[in-house]
């Protein structure tokens, strides 16, 4: 017998969980079996899913196959009514001891097929202390699940359930253990970060957290995944003033450039407002890179307004991009707004990709004869502080932070 396999869909926070979620099945004796975690994010994404799983059938006849993640807790009919999937199991449960007690072969046919709660009745987040993942360079860190917000296009609400947060002193203690054990760089994550600390006593906010753990860890280099930035405070903007190990990179949820999309997308910023906050973090930090969420196409978005959202690249000077055509999902507002054509859509996705390599390509241009501060993640591979990866001459220690000049780039990474 072997130990489960599992498949990762979907974003970060996902690929932390499917860590937590090995622990815990190995702990359980789990064998066998073909775990998905899957996302919800978009149409597309659940599509990829179902498209997972029969392959994983045809591939594996016999072994049992288990889905997860956000999909199953938004859509668990869908994935139940495929006759591939032996478990449907939802965002809650699977992060529960007793649910992966529960799938171990002499009890596989006891339990029930789907195993989905009401995501919107949990209040906690537990911290899982797994080891980190991926290389001893870098370890991820989950702070906050859930979202109280309800944009118009997101379903990651009804599959994350509302926002909760880990206490400040479990997130301490956990980076603690993680530098023990020899890991060089922390990232924070969650699925709306800045909302961390609302459910908390006292209701600190995220800057706290930053600064305590700065204060309480000898962490080398902490990180911040994806932030909502009319919601940063006023402790995070002097953390990103004045500490060094706070690294000089953000991704914004931005979303969109035009007021009015922004106001149907139900987001609680206008333009102007990412505007200010990119100022303001690269005054207080001149090195700072900015990275942003755009989606092209959403329901009647006008030649106008998409251009207003190829402007806001510039005026915001967005380094890196991550572009998503719009795909409505059941069950969101959006879905139900007049809609725009496929191939309208996909041009637009596809501008703004290429503007995105266009900025990406003036950031590489101007790192020529700089020195950096590179942490190694493979042999071959390291990132900046601001997170540009630098593809390595020589092959050079996982996990180390080297000093290296710039000396070029491919179009796609540094070279030292």
């Amino acid at each position: 017998m072997t130990a489960p396999r599992f498949t990762t869909l979907g974003c970060r926070l996902n690929a932390y969980e499917t860590e937590a979620m090995k622990a815990l099945a190995d702990a359980a004796g789990v064998r066998d079996a073909l775990v998905v975690n899957t996302c919800a994010v978009t149409a597309e994404a659940v599509r990829k899913a179902r498209q997972e799983i029969r392959r994983l059938r045809r591939e594996n006849p016999e072994a049992p196959i288990i889905v997860t993640g956000c999909a199953a807790q938004t859509e668990p009919a869908t994935f139940a009514a495929m006759p591939e999937v032996t478990r449907v199991i939802g965002n809650s449960e699977k992060m529960r001891p007793e649910t992966w007690e529960a799938l171990v072969p002499d009890m596989i046919g006891q339990t029930e097929r789907v195993q989905v709660d009401d995501i919107m009745s949990v209040r906690e987040t537990a911290s899982h202390l797994i080891d980190g993942f991926g290389t001893r360079a870098r370890a991820y860190v989950q702070v906050q699940n859930g979202c109280d917000h309800r944009c118009t296009f997101c379903i990651i609400p009804y599959g994350r359930g509302n926002s909760r947060s880990v206490p400040a002193g479990v997130v301490v203690e956990q980076i603690n253990r993680l530098v023990e054990q020899g890991y060089r760089e922390v990232v924070l994550t969650g699925v709306d970060l800045t909302s961390w600390g609302a459910d908390l006593p006292g209701q600190p906010k995220l800057g706290d957290l930053v600064r305590r753990i700065l204060r309480l860890t000898d962490v080398q280099r902490l990180r911040i995944s994806s932030i909502d930035s009319i919601e940063v405070d006023e402790a995070l903007m002097e953390a990103i003033a004045t500490e060094r190990r706070l690294m000089p990179h953000l991704h914004l949820s931005l979303q969109a450039g035009d007021d009015l999309i922004l106001k149907r997308m139900k987001r609680r910023h206008l333009r102007g407002d990412a505007i200010r906050f990119c100022d303001e973090a690269r005054r207080l930090r001149p090195e700072m890179v900015l990275g942003a969420d755009i989606i092209a196409g959403f329901p009647t978005e006008s030649q106008e307004m998409f251009d207003n959202s190829l402007r806001l690249v510039e005026e915001c000077g967005l380094t890196f991009l991550h572009v998503f055509p719009f795909s409505p999902r059941k069950g969101t507002p959006a879905a139900r707004m007049p809609q725009l054509p496929g191939d309208v859509i996909k041009a637009r996705a596809a501008k703004l990709r290429a503007l995105g390599k266009q900025s990406l390509a003036r950031h590489l241009d101007a790192q020529k004869g700089v020195i950096h501060e590179v942490l190694t993640e493979s042999p071959d591979m390291g990132r900046t502080e601001q997170f540009t990866e630098v593809r390595f001459a020589d092959p050079q220690p996982v996990g180390a932070i080297l000093r290296r000049r710039i000396s070029g780039h491919d179009g796609a990474q540094l070279l030292a």
